[in-house]
Order: structure tokens, then sequence, then C-alpha cells
């Protein structure tokens, strides 16, 4: 009996502790030791700000961010003479001469101040680092020991502690939202010297005492001064003895001190915080910072950075390696110990770094987030629109962080005027245009063919609406989508043999093909490339959608409603696979990482088992023949999502798998490319974080219409995609389209409970395993479905 009670009470323990412990290793990063470089550090930000926080004991080296900090500017990129030659181009790509196509196009398409990659300097510009705050500590050098260095994902605060002989310290770092501006804690008593840089073009000084000032003005790409930056950083420690020693502070104190450093920039370009003083804009934010405690300060920051993050809870079972520092629990991960738990951490660190690099009235996420170290960021730390902006917003609605998705929003909008312009230079169309990439400064001039960029960002207005069904805020932003509709419509032109309307000149990003006859060489222009066709068949039917719920523009409902049939259709090649041209051209390489033709099952759902079971067995082919091996990690994220739209558990795990084993950093920061043997250059581009936690929500949860000519209503399908390695776990929060919340709780595979709360009384359906159920609810209303009612 007593080993009865000892074993329930025991049962209890495990059931209370269990989760306690979920949530820790699945919410925080900590290490037993400083950064070793930038891949190991510690990320912080507030949308605006961002700080990398590397934790030395002796000599402590904070990174410092600010999302405007870019050099270049706003110039004349077009080079008005490309429509002169659309006619010739077209009819060359109909006759698939596709070597003179393409050495046309690149006489007519000239651009000015295009972008450049390599070190120096261009127009187009680059996104840098702020700089580098400095801290050498002095006096006790003592033996350390019990060193611990932290970041808690729950409330954005990173701690280093450690003991030197008997002196505990500690140092407290978080960036406020709500205040506008990066805070550190030391604990006292204290002694250190402090200092500011960056690589280039700065000059630092001491002002009033106990404040540093770093400022300068980043090239405008003609060898002048462009945007003025300010990093303004104030020791608050009534106290201390602090003085100036050169551009440098020297602070004794035995008390705690606490340093506050605000940064603005004098970015007035198309999107973003605008200041014309930045020197004024940094003062009067540390003097309303000054006035309050550090406590005020951290319970205002954290209160701001809780309403967001912990609307989403992930539970997955843990494991021994589950305690481990996250180092070595990835490492242990490596070499093939269990750690279901590791997957809700990386999760979870995607959510983070939204709200960490975009927040309302700022720019969106970059290449890097906000997160760099150099002035030479790599790819400019730009804004790419065949796939690495787009993916960067993945999990803000999924994941319910709406508000996150605004600067991205905000930036289409401003495409829109220089799209405008470039539309008229080179196609002489109405509506605007962007091509590949661009910057803050309005770039939107050719830089790569691959023309449907424009079309995937409306997609990210329309599924604002799909999710929210926020009226107002689709009546907002209709008038991009309808921009962006007469661009297409102008230059959409008949292909010569099925008299499909195609795009181009376009290309399938970043694929290319053989040419016909095995001739020597290959093209990547095109006619109709099967992911432009997927896009404006989605982007014409949002837009014809949201025209309907409006009650405006019936002549170009009726227009799109004619036209969309006749794109060019999704085709399957002689091998099985969905072709991803007009014709079954030969890929220039099979196992490339785009799976470009592959848009249409995902982030759009025109392709579903159940809907078109043909082409999504073709969609499986195709990722088949890509393969499994190392890639870039956006398209192993991108991969993860995709297979879980085809149901395969397994192969969604793979790559999930793949992602913690070969594009993960120590800090969980996404690894561009994976290191052959160990070796090779480590380059950081934050997508593929965000992309993983959008593929772990469509493992867990799926919500677009099976059917959506048929059936627009949205469809919530329950753990389409769960791995045998998740047997046990729950998910709260997230969102789904028509405005639901959802729930869910599942033992040993299988569910136990699906709680779905309906926002706005939307009419959908539910599904779990073979059994579909409608789903009425009114406005605030929630249903609890369980096993039993499948």
């Amino acid at each position: 009996m007593k080993l009865l009670k000892r074993s329930i009470h025991y049962f209890i323990f495990l059931s209370l502790t269990l989760p306690i412990l979920a949530q820790e290793s699945s919410n925080k990063l900590w290490y037993k030791q400083a950064a070793q470089g930038f891949e190991q550090s510690l990320p912080i930000g507030n949308g605006r700000l961002g700080a990398m926080v590397f934790g030395d004991v002796d000599e402590e080296r904070i990174v410092i961010n600010e999302e405007s900090v870019w050099s270049g500017s706003k110039v004349e990129n077009n080079i008005p003479v490309g429509y002169k030659h659309l006619a010739k181009i077209r009819q060359l790509l109909g006759e698939e001469k596709f070597t003179e196509a393409n050495k046309l196009m690149k006489q007519a398409f000239k651009v000015k101040n295009a972008p450049k990659y390599a070190k120096g300097i261009s127009a187009f510009g680059r996104y840098q680092v702020l700089g580098n705050i400095h801290l050498k500590f002095l006096g006790n050098k003592a033996k350390v020991s019990q060193y611990k260095r932290e970041l808690d994902l729950n409330s954005a605060l990173a701690t280093v502690n450690y003991q030197a002989g008997k002196q505990q310290f500690t140092r407290e770092h978080f960036v406020s939202a709500p205040d506008e501006v990066f805070v550190s804690r030391f604990s006292g008593p204290i002694s250190f010297s402090i200092s500011m840089d960056r690589p280039e073009r700065f000059k630092t000084s001491v002002v009033n005492k106990h404040e540093l000032l770093m400022t300068g003005a980043l090239n405008d790409g003609f060898e002048k001064d462009g945007l003025t930056y300010v990093a303004r950083l104030r020791v608050i420690a009534p106290n201390a003895k602090i003085k100036a020693d050169g551009n440098k502070l020297i602070v004794e104190s035995q008390e705690e001190v606490m340093l506050l450093l605000a940064a603005a920039t004098d970015y007035r370009g198309i999107a973003g915080r605008q200041l014309s003083d930045p020197f004024k804009a940094t003062s009067e934010d540390l003097d309303k910072a000054e006035k309050k405690s550090f406590t005020e300060l951290r319970q205002a920051q954290k209160a701001d950075h809780e309403k967001y993050y912990r609307r989403v809870k992930l539970n997955l079972a843990e494991s021994h390696n589950s305690a481990l520092p996250t180092d070595q629990r990835l490492a242990a991960y490596r070499k093939g110990k269990a750690d279901p738990a590791l997957a809700a951490l990386f999760f979870n660190v995607g959510r983070y770094f939204l709200i960490s690099s975009s927040r309302p009235g700022g720019l969106p996420a970059n290449l890097q987030g906000i997160w760099a170290e150099e002035v030479h960021t790599m790819w400019n730390g730009d804004y790419h629109f065949n796939i690495n902006t787009q993916m960067n917003y993945w999990p803000a609605l999924s994941c319910n962080m709406v508000e996150m998705q605004e600067p991205m929003n905000n930036f289409i909008a401003s495409l829109v005027e220089p799209g405008s312009k470039t539309a008229k230079a080179y196609y002489d169309s109405p509506g605007w245009i962007a091509h590949r990439l661009t910057n803050i400064w309005g770039y939107t001039a050719p830089a790569g063919m691959d023309i449907g960029g424009p079309a995937w960002l409306c997609e990210h207005l329309w599924e604002q609406y799909a999710y929210t069904l926020d009226r107002e805020f689709l009546k907002s932003v209709y008038p991009i989508m309808k921009s962006s509709i007469d661009f297409y419509l102008h230059n959409l032109w008949e292909e010569p043999e099925n008299k499909w309307l195609v795009t181009g000149p376009s290309a399938s990003p970043e694929n290319g093909f053989k040419l016909p006859g095995n001739k020597r060489g290959g093209s990547g222009i095109c006619a109709g490339p099967t992911i432009d066709m997927q896009q404006l068949r989605e982007l014409f039917g949002n837009t014809l959608r949201a025209a309907k719920i409006l009650g405006i523009d019936a002549e170009l409902q009726k227009e799109l409603a004619e036209k969309r049939p006749r794109l060019a259709p999704n085709q399957i090649a002689p091998d099985g696979v969905l072709q991803e041209w007009l014709k079954p051209y030969v890929e220039r390489e099979p196992t490339h990482r785009h799976v470009s033709p592959l848009y249409g099952l995902y982030p759009y759902y025109e392709i579903t088992p159940e809907g078109t079971p043909e082409m999504a067995e073709a969609s499986r082919k195709l990722l088949e023949r890509r393969g499994v091996g190392q890639s870039t990690g956006w398209a192993n994220a991108w991969k993860v999502s995709l297979w879980a739209r085809l149901h395969d558990s397994k192969m969604a795990y793979t790559f999930v798998q793949q992602m913690l084993n070969d594009n993960c950093f120590d800090n969980m920061m996404s690894l561009f490319r994976p290191l052959k043997n160990g070796k090779g250059k480590k380059l950081f581009q934050i997508e593929a974080n965000f992309g993983l936690t959008a593929g772990i929500a469509e493992m867990l949860m799926q919500s677009h219409p099976d059917s959506p000519a048929v059936d627009s209503r949205p469809l919530i399908q329950i753990l389409p995609a769960l791995p045998k390695e998740w047997s046990t776990g729950s998910v709260s929060g997230l969102l789904a389209r028509g405005a639901f919340e959802v729930d869910l709780k599942w033992q040993e595979g299988k569910l136990v409970e699906a709680r779905v709360r309906s926002l706005k009384g939307q009419a959908a359906k539910i599904r779990y395993g073979s059994v579909t159920k409608d789903l009425k609810l009114a406005a605030g209303e929630s249903k609890v479905f369980t096993l039993s009612d499948f």
C-alpha cells in the first residue's frame, strides 16, 4: 500500500513538474561559457533596436543594431527603354529562341546603380552594424566559477551570472519597445571602462561626463555622406565615480550600475520611423528612460513582449538531453540523442525573433532580421522577393502575431510609387512592379527577371484578411492588390501553341533548364514559369474575392473571372513530376534548392491531396527528385511545410531534423549553408528560423480550403502531419483562417482534445484523420472536440 501511495504521489509530482520543465527547455537558451563568436551570442531586440550579448567575464562586447542603418541613397535606377523590345523578346520566347531572347533582354533591361554584393560602395547600399559597446572589467581577477549565460524567450531578458572568488556578479540586458532603449544592469561593487566603436565612419566622444556619443554618416554611394546615425549611451549610477579617459568612461561603483542606450538615424525613406534630428531624438529617449528605475523599465518591457509571445505555447516531450546547455543539447541531438522538446525550442525561437525584429511603425525584418556585426552584410542584408522576405512572415499569422506583419504591409505599400515608375519605364505599363530584390530606398528596377514577386507580396495582404476577417484592413490594402493586377493584366500575352496567357520575360527562381536539342548552355529566362502562373491565379482569385466582399469594381471582377481560367495551368511532365516550365525542359540542376513550382502547394493551396490528388502526387515526385541532402536553411525549412501539406509526417520531420543538424548555430540562429566537414564560412540568414516555425505549425494544424474552387470555407485540419517522434504534446493559441484560435492536446499519437474558438462567427469545417465535420460557431463561442467526435 505504501509503495502504491508513493507511486501515485510520484505520478502527481511528474504531472505537475514535467510541463514546467518543458516550458523551461522550450523557452530558454543557456550556456556555461561566453560566446566565441556572433553565432553563439544572445540576440535581443525591440523591432527597431537590436543587440547581441557575448558575455565575456573580462572584456565584454555587445553588438548594437538599428533597423535603418543603411548605406546608399534614394536615386533614379530606371532606364526607360525596355518596353521597346518587349514584343520581340516575347516572340523569341514563343519560338523557344532562348539565347537570342536572353541577349536582347540584357540589352533592354539595363539599370542605373545596380546592387553590388562585393565589398565596396554603391547607391543601392547595404544594411550595416550600428556599432559595438566594449566593457573592460577592472578589479576582481579571482577564479571564475558557476558561469551561466542565458536568454529567456518568455520575457526577452539576457543574463550573465558568475562567481569570481567569493563575489557574485550578475548582468542583465534587454531592449525595450515602450521606452525605445537598450538597458543593462550590473550588480555591484563593480568597476569597468566603457567605449563605443564601429568598423568605419564613426566618432565617439564623452558628453556631460557620464555619456558616450557615437555618430557618423554612412556613404551614399557616391563618395559623399549619406544617412546620419547617432548612438548615445548614458551611465546611471548616482553614487559612482565616473571619469573620462579620452573617448572612454571609467566607472567605479559600490552599488549596481545601469546603462541606457538610445539610437536613431535621419532616415526619411519609404517606410519606418522617420526622424529629422536623431541627436534630439536619442537625447529625449534617454531623458525619459532615466526617470524610471530599472524595475519600472523592465516591467514595461516584459509586459509588452509577453502579450505577443505568450499567445502561443508548444509543449513536446522532454528527454534527458533537454536539460543540457543549448550548445551541448544540439551536439547530442546531432549524435542521434532523442530530444523532442528541441523542436519546440526552435519553434519558439522563430516567434521570439519575429517579435524582436518586426514591430508596428518600423521596417520589416531583413535577411538578417536586425542583427549584424559587419559593414558588408551577406547579400547586403536586403529584401529578396523570390522567397526570403516572404518567408520571414510565414509564421506571423498562423502563430498569432498579426501585429508583427504591419511593417511588411507598410513596406509593400511603399513600393507602389517607385514600382509604378519602373512599370512605366520598362513595360510602358500601368500598375506597379518590383523585381527580385529591394532596399530601404525603394529600388524596384530589374535585378533578376522572376517577376512574380509582387503577386507573392500581395498574398500576404490577402492572407491577413483571411486569418482575421478584418474588412477595414482589406479595404485599405485592396488598392495595392488592384494596382498589381493592372500590371499583370497589361503584360500577359498569348503563347503560340496553346493560346494560354503567360508572363514573360520571366524566370523560375532560381533554377534553369537545358536548351532544346541538348545544345550547350542553358536558360533561366522563359515565358510562363509554373510559379508565376500559380501566383497569378492566386492574385486574380484573391482580388476577385476582395472586390466582391467590398462591393466594388464589377468590370474588373468580370475580367478576372474570364482571364483566370486562361492562365497556363499546372502540368505534369512525362516523368510524372510537376512541370516547372511551359514545356518539360530538363533542369540544369535536378536537386536545386528552389522548388519554385511547388508554390501552389505551399504557401498557396491550389494543390491539395484531397482536392487535386494527381497534382499532389506530381508534387511529391518533384520533392523526391530534389532530394534530402544538405541544402540551404531556407530550402530545408520550406520543405517542412511542403511535406506537411502532403500529410507526410515522416518526411516533414526529416527536414526538421536536417534543419537542427545542418542549419542551426549554437544560438539557434539559422545557418544559411551547411558546413562541409565542419569547415567553411559561417553565413547567417534568418528566414529559415521563420520558415521552420511556420512549418512546425503546419505539421500541427492547417486551415486552408480543401478545394477552393468548390468550397472556399476554411478547413481546419487537426494534426495533419504529426510525426511519431512527437507522440505526446500540446499547443495552444494557433490562429486559423476564418478567424479561429485553436488549442490541441494529443497523447500516444492520437488526439485528446481540440478546442476551437471563433473570433468572428465564420462558417468552417474541421477534420481529423478522414472525418470532416461542419463548424458553426457564433463570434466568441468555443467548442471542444475529442477523439470520440471523429
